[in-house]
């Protein structure tokens, strides 16, 4: 089962969310800062960081910046209800997703599933490379470059990409980019898609303000071209 690392500095909501995912087999390292939680990163080197958006001292937003310089580990935030300004910082700061304390066991479980899962979007018959100009996109490695030089994407990010270029020119609601990409079945939070579209944007396009790759039909959504 994945390795979790939370950090969280309420007590009772970390000692609850703990043993629900230990009751689910997870090996969980917790941590009630930012900067103890930075410290456990290299020596517990989990596979998924469920980050508290409000932490005294480093508070969630720092660390998620802190943790982007130099890994791509899929992050979740935990945020509680009215935080929304801080939601946005976050997710532009790099979050995978977030969850609405309070949560039940089955719902953050769920979403760590969703977020870990890896999407096969190349489809029957797609290539295994593709190559827009200057982006190439390998879809059974999961990597992706420009102009050869090695992209580090999110997970997020990735699956975004991979789910866009799939079907070029083909129109997709951020609706549809929720529940195909972020596996959210309800009328989820379009924040998510616009965010990590402008991450996926700063990294992928020669140039982020006028976009060749991932386009935005203003009242319908997002596609991928035309090249």
């Amino acid at each position: 089962m994945p390795r979790v690392l939370l950090i969280e500095d309420d007590p009772a909501v970390r000692e609850g969310v703990e043993l629900g995912l230990r009751r689910r087999g997870h090996d969980v390292r917790t941590a009630g800062t930012g900067e103890a939680g930075l410290a456990a990163l290299a020596e517990f080197r989990p596979d998924l960081l469920l980050l508290d958006l409000m932490l005294p001292g480093m508070n969630g937003v720092q660390v998620c910046r802190q943790v982007r310089e130099n890994s791509q580990l899929p992050i979740i935030m935990l945020t509680a209800r009215g935080d929304d300004f801080d939601v946005v910082i976050g997710l532009e700061a790099g979050a995978d997703d977030y969850i609405v304390k309070p949560a039940r066991p089955e719902v953050i479980e769920a979403r760590i599933r969703a977020v870990l899962r890896r999407m096969d979007d190349s489809g029957p018959g797609r290539p295994a490379i593709d190559v827009y100009g200057e982006l190439t996109i390998d879809r059974v490695g999961l990597t992706v470059t420009k102009a050869g030089r090695p992209l580090s994407l999110a997970p997020s990010e990735l699956r975004l990409l991979l789910h866009l270029s799939a079907a070029p020119e083909q129109v997709f609601s951020r609706q549809q980019l929720l529940e195909s990409v972020w596996e959210h079945t309800f009328h989820a939070d379009a924040r998510l898609v616009d965010a990590c579209v402008a991450r996926l944007r700063g990294k992928i396009e020669p140039e982020a303000g006028s976009p060749r790759y991932v386009q935005t039909l203003r009242g319908f959504g997002y596609r991928f071209g035309p090249l």
